[in-house]
């Protein structure tokens, strides 16, 4: 069964989060507009972007920043100070000059894949899959999509291992 929250304390804010059974949001968690699986753990100082999709029984480690679109499978971890990025060329102002709006940038979406692990630290670019039960090292940037069952590591990711499913 799911629910929608909204909570605004000095210790959370939370904006039309549909969260499922068992599902476990720390102090100090800005969310909105996203959805949260049963039995997930949100970690302390995380936000969560409109939109974002996170699966049942993951976890989500503090400091953590994962924008709009980002899609979460089943059973994801996600070490601390995680960052998702979902804007391949940013910039602060538009062509006229002015602060940037929706309009004048293309958000690109993310997705990984059930059973994947992301190390703490890691920088995910915009556009990428990250295959299932892959795992990604801390303080890895991934610029490109990382195969199912894959171990990549480094700046850039690069393929250490795989294994066969």
């Amino acid at each position: 069964m799911e629910n929608v929250i909204n909570t605004d304390s000095p210790k959370q804010t939370l904006r039309n989060v549909t969260v499922g059974e068992n599902v476990v949001i720390y102090d100090f968690v800005n969310a909105y507009e996203c959805r949260i699986g049963d039995g997930s753990r949100i970690g302390t100082f995380t936000e969560l972007q409109k939109g974002v999709v996170i699966g049942k029984h993951c976890k989500v480690s503090s400091h953590s920043f994962l924008c709009s679109g980002v899609t979460i499978g089943d059973r994801v971890f996600i070490g601390h100070g995680v960052m998702f990025i979902n804007d391949m060329f940013p910039r602060a102002a538009n062509a006229g000059g002015g602060l940037q709006q929706a309009d004048d940038w293309q958000m690109v979406a993310t997705t990984v894949k059930d059973g994947a692990s992301i190390g703490s630290n890691a920088t995910i670019l915009g556009g990428i899959t990250i295959g299932e039960n892959a795992m990604v090292g801390a303080g890895s940037v991934v610029t490109r999509d990382v195969p199912a069952n894959a171990v990549v590591a480094g700046n850039p990711a690069r393929l250490i291992s795989k294994k066969e499913a």
